[in-house]
């Protein structure tokens, strides 16, 4: 395995999240192109800024996997775009008052306070379609369907129904695992295979990979739940305190705040195990900074 932790891990962080900015605003329709109500909301939505680590994710798969670098921008380049544009459709229609009926995201208001409810529909679905068609574009039908299974009705979109259904009664732990590991963790973890598929990574290599990005995925939503009760609006750039008032079904709310920081931090070392890898490297970097968080 390549190990890349020879790169500062912070510094890594930035120039990868660059990337990625580079990398939507060549992929994405130029705002004045029409239509060009629609492709404002697209751009707004997805050019707001963020952490970006599902597209990060992916690429270190790729790097650790030893993907060839002169096969990147046709691989896992259009791979990463795709990745960070389903996760904000993903938020876009969240935040829809059919939804969640939230007001901010990433600091500013929300798409459909932006531009509407219908455009924001639209806007959410557009991305969404422009995403498989980049990732098609990698030439690697397991990449495509990896990410299908990731958004589908086992994955994304039924955590998300399941989440809508567990509001307003109590969640048991199990529940709350079982719409976790859909709505936030299949995509996570999918952009984790997708960069070692990209890579041609081997079957136990992307079995190794598979069990970290499970482990992450379920830490960071545990985490984020944690956020909503204590964090700092300023830094999250979103309302706090907004799932208890909602009575959404979550970790802290099923097993009680310390016990959910205390499992969540389980998860980030079982996902360090996971690796079964002796050297640092970015992965392991990344799973210490979901694991440590505070937006």
């Amino acid at each position: 395995m390549k190990s890349v932790e020879a790169v500062d891990g912070r510094l890594y962080l930035q120039k990868a999240r660059k990337l990625v900015d580079e990398l939507i605003e060549k992929y994405l329709p130029p705002g004045d192109s029409e239509p060009k109500a629609l492709h404002e909301a697209m751009r707004y939505s997805v050019m707001a800024g963020g952490k970006r680590i599902r597209p990060i994710l992916s690429l270190a798969a790729y790097e650790y996997c030893n993907g060839d670098p002169d096969a990147a921008p046709a691989t896992i380049y259009p791979a990463m775009a795709a990745l960070e544009m389903v996760h904000t459709y993903s938020l876009i229609h969240d935040d829809l008052p059919c939804m969640d009926d939230d007001d901010l995201r990433r600091g500013r208001p929300t798409c459909h306070r932006k531009f509407g409810e219908a455009l924001a529909v639209l806007a959410g679905d557009a991305l969404h379609v422009v995403a498989f068609r980049l990732m098609a574009r990698t030439g690697c039908n397991e990449a495509v369907i990896e990410l299908a299974d990731a958004v589908g009705t086992s994955g994304m979109l039924g955590g998300q129904v399941a989440d809508i259904e567990a509001e307003g009664r109590p969640a048991s732990r199990d529940e709350v695992i079982r719409i976790h590991t859909r709505k936030t963790g299949a995509l996570m973890r999918g952009a984790v295979r997708i960069g070692a598929l990209l890579a041609g990574a081997e079957p136990a290599t992307l079995a190794r990979l598979t069990a970290y990005g499970e482990k992450i995925g379920l830490a960071f939503q545990i985490i984020d739940d944690i956020l909503d009760i204590e964090g700092d609006r300023e830094i999250l750039g979103k309302q706090v305190g907004s799932d208890s008032k909602k009575r959404k079904a979550t970790y802290p709310g099923a097993v009680g705040l310390e016990t959910a920081r205390r499992e969540a931090a389980a998860l980030v070392d079982a996902a360090l195990e996971a690796l079964n890898d002796h050297e640092d490297n970015i992965l392991k970097y990344i799973a210490r900074f979901i694991g440590q968080r505070e937006s």
